[in-house]
């Protein structure tokens, strides 16, 4: 689409137009820090169950009377793919024993018992409590997925569970080398939802570039409506589409600088140019107001109720504020909107990668099991029954074939083929989980974006939370080989 506000300077790009001021502001959210007087673990419990027999059935050496424990994430995705697949499992052990537990307390529950060495078997990682992946890792807390990945495929015993994902989710679970720390499960589309519907109703498309945002905002707020809203109580939802608009303009390897802990990464001018894009929707009202006071699920239920165009989410939405929508909402989801045409990649870039981490912890008394259940996980039929169910694709790559897609799915699916090579992959969220969430996320991106702090006060904020965490000798460090 063409530009529509900016005619009357049109010798100025955007990043030169962009330009205003606000006032110093505080937000603060419990920590997440985890598992720092935890002991290390070499990668085995001393309690673990004694190994079964291997055979083509049974590749893991899975015992076959051992129990198994798991306690699953009860968010965006409920729980009923996980005890469904968990069925399958005790038709193929039957003799034994599936403790199912479900909870959105993941840290508060669990850290105890990962403290006490008796951690569950397979935990869904997930939610606004989930563990802190790096430190995880770096306690040597969780078990290698190696034998998983090297494991024959339910679906197809001639090739390897590995060979059957989406490309990159594998790599996401590396950290150092070759180990496999973490199974991603679901494929998660990241960007700018809205809904057809509410677009038409303004005679409007998907806007292109930050002029034709604007405009459409400007558009929308004439009718009472507004462009944006967020979970401002957790504004780290907001880099769902800040990033890849980050790297649309100045290219992923700004992402991957920043993900590196490099001095002056955030210092960037595609940094410079996506906060004071962000920021001019909230200096012209184009916010829906008191959207820093609302909590994912409340912005998800202005947004369906139509008060608001857009939201960055992931496509786990669809299924978590299913309550809420309309029935001929027609939900969709774009990569964001560009900012004019010096940007370095071009409109369709996306993030997209796995989400929802499954991790089998070191000192699990029944390893092989839970790693055998995300072997099930990963075949054709519990895919196909976790899209169907929950509306999202899975790590396997497939499982879509005879299923009727809604236009979530579809957009999503439609997204990823524009994007192309163009997906980038931003890993501070499972890298740097207090970096993330606090400290970039709510006091730094989520007091701009209230009006407490100015673009450039940000970027100083945020590349100081950086830098201290580079210098801090007890954090882990990763790098993009």
């Amino acid at each position: 689409m063409g530009s529509t506000s900016g005619h009357k300077n049109e010798g100025l790009g955007r990043r030169d137009l962009i330009k205003r001021s606000a006032a110093l502001g505080l937000i603060t959210v419990p920590t997440m820090s985890f598992l720092s007087a935890c002991a290390s673990s070499d990668g085995g419990g001393d309690d673990q169950v004694e190994k079964g027999k291997t055979s083509a059935k049974n590749p893991l050496g899975v015992n076959e009377t051992a129990a198994l424990d798991v306690v699953i994430f009860d968010g965006g995705f409920g729980q009923q793919y996980a005890i469904d697949a968990e069925k399958k499992y005790t038709a193929a052990f039957p003799k034994a024993k599936v403790k199912h537990s479900a909870t959105q307390k993941i840290q508060s529950q669990l850290q105890p018992r990962f403290n006490g060495g008796t951690p569950p078997d397979l935990i869904d990682n997930s939610g606004a409590e989930q563990m802190d992946m790096g430190v995880l890792v770096d306690k040597k807390q969780l078990m290698d997925l190696t034998a998983l990945m090297d494991a024959p495929s339910i679906d197809d015993p001639n090739k390897k569970v590995r060979d059957t994902l989406r490309p990159g989710v594998l790599e996401m679970g590396q950290f150092d080398g070759d180990p496999v720390w973490i199974m991603y499960y679901a494929y998660t589309v990241y960007g700018v939802w809205y809904s057809q519907t509410n677009l038409e109703k303004l005679d409007a498309e998907y806007p292109e570039d930050w002029d034709a945002m604007l405009a459409l905002c400007a558009k929308a707020k004439k009718q009472g409506v507004a462009g944006w809203t967020y979970p401002g109580k957790y504004p780290y939802y907001l880099p769902f589409s800040l990033y890849p608009f980050i790297a649309k303009i100045g290219g992923r390897e700004v992402l991957d600088k920043i993900d590196n802990l490099e001095p002056n990464a955030w210092k960037d001018p595609a940094v410079k140019a996506a906060f004071e894009a962000y920021y001019e929707l909230q200096q012209k009202g184009y916010i829906l107001k008191g959207t820093p006071g609302l909590t994912h699920i409340q912005s998800q239920t202005e947004w369906t109720k139509g008060k608001a165009l857009f939201i960055p989410n992931g496509s786990w939405v669809e299924n978590e504020a299913a309550p809420t929508t309309p029935k001929d909402f027609k939900m969709m989801v774009s990569a964001p909107s560009g900012l004019d045409s010096s940007d370095k990649l071009p409109f369709g870039t996306i993030w997209a990668s796995g989400g929802e981490p499954f991790v089998v912890p070191a000192k699990a008394k029944n390893p092989q099991g839970g790693m055998e259940q995300l072997r099930i996980m990963l075949s054709e039929e519990s895919s196909k029954n976790f899209t169907k169910q929950v509306k999202s694709l899975s790590a396997f790559n497939g499982g879509t074939d005879g299923l009727t897609l809604s236009t979530a799915m579809q957009a999503g699916v439609d997204a990823l083929k524009k994007a192309g090579d163009n997906v980038v992959n931003p890993r501070l969220q499972d890298w740097y989980v207090k970096l993330q969430k606090e400290q970039i996320g709510t006091a730094g991106i989520g007091e701009m974006m209230a009006g407490r702090l100015t673009p450039a006060e940000a970027i100083k904020k945020i590349q100081g939370y950086a830098d201290a965490a580079a210098k801090d000798s007890s954090v882990k460090k990763y790098k993009h080989q």
